[in-house]
């Protein structure tokens, strides 16, 4: 509850102005015309709570969507972990592989994967001009305090010592780089089965195995590329908006009428007591306008918020699990991702 308070505050100071501002006309400056009936009001707030229960269930099933499809990543990675260790042997093949060169052609395989990962979940943060979450101060604020890996790494810097100069060269090249290197992979599969390192019922499982990363990929690549409709998103906002400006002038009258029955018995307390009508007024706004941010902010799981798909932690998990399947120097292999501010990016 801390972290929301913080997290929502700048709407709080401007919510408290918004429900301030008429109660100081009505009262102090005795503008008592300056009122609205409650039932129009009520109306309004009824089919704003509509729009952001609907606004709120399309952005919750993007994020499940999302969460899913990495799954989904996660088992194919470690499917191919698997293949790659037990289905790349020199069992079929008529030349002498050594145990260094299969182990070498192991790590080529994982390093690939790995930097397979590392480019997609850079094209999922690449910013598209429909997400502006991180345009607002305090999601910046956050952004800025976990520390999202992709952020503060380019994709170059992160890919050098998964890929050869020439493929990385090769790869940074092309527009859609998660693709090329699936194709990388594809192409150096061929080869193998060229040498009898595998034989084609194994060839076809690891292939089909690519297929369903490459499958996994476009999956997520459509949430990344599809927003949720604007048209909803716009009218979500102004309509809650209304209500917000709305919302003082028929409470404090409420509030107003209460107090004047208490004025008989209680002078001080029914003379003042249209006053509490703002901070009941600033908890009825708060809650509308948070959970309308709560759905603004969910719906791009990939943009790099703190309530989204934590990709570069879920990356770096596989990347582990691999590593410790080939039996690569621990020292090598580098540590998960820790939560900043109980937070996974």
């Amino acid at each position: 509850m801390k972290d929301l308070a913080l997290w929502t505050r700048r709407e709080t100071v401007l919510l408290t102005l918004i429900a301030l501002i008429p109660v100081i006309a009505y009262d102090v400056f005795d503008q008592k015309w300056l009122h609205l009936p409650w039932l129009p009001i009520a109306v309004v707030g009824t089919a704003v709570a509509f729009i952001i229960s609907f606004q709120n269930n399309v952005s919750y099933d993007r994020v499940w969507e999302a969460r899913k499809i990495w799954g989904g990543v996660v088992n194919a990675s470690r499917a191919w972990g698997y293949a790659v260790k037990d289905f790349v042997t020199g069992d079929f093949s008529d030349e002498q592989v050594t145990e260094s060169e299969l182990a070498s052609i192991h790590a080529e395989l994982i390093c690939r994967h790995v930097a397979w990962l590392t480019a997609l979940r850079h094209a999922m943060r690449q910013p598209r001009p429909w997400e502006h979450s991180l345009q607002h101060p305090t999601n910046r604020e956050w952004a800025e305090m976990i520390g999202v890996r992709e952020h503060r790494h380019t994709l170059e810097d992160e890919l050098t010592g998964d890929m050869p100069p020439g493929e990385l060269a090769y790869v940074l090249s092309k527009t859609n780089k998660p693709t090329q290197i699936l194709g990388l992979q594809s192409k150096r599969l061929r080869e193998l089965r060229s040498r009898s390192l595998i034989e084609d019922f194994r060839h076809m499982a690891m292939q089909d195995i690519l297929d369903e990363l490459v499958a996994l990929q476009g999956k997520s690549e459509r949430i990344k590329n599809f927003p949720y409709p604007r048209q909803y998103a716009t009218l979500n906002s102004t309509f809650m908006w209304i209500f917000v400006l709305l919302l003082p002038f028929g409470v404090m009258f409420e509030f107003d009428k209460i107090g004047s029955q208490l004025t008989e018995n209680y002078p001080l307390a029914g003379d003042h007591f249209v006053w509490l009508s703002i901070p009941f007024s600033v908890m009825v706004m708060w809650v509308f306008n948070t959970m309308e941010r709560i759905g603004r902010v969910s719906e791009n799981p990939f943009e790099g918020t703190p309530n989204d798909v934590p990709i570069t932690t879920i990356s770096r998990g596989i990347e582990i699990d691999l590593r410790e399947m080939i039996d690569q120097d621990p020292g090598t292999i580098p540590p998960p991702i820790e939560p900043q501010y109980d937070t996974q990016t």
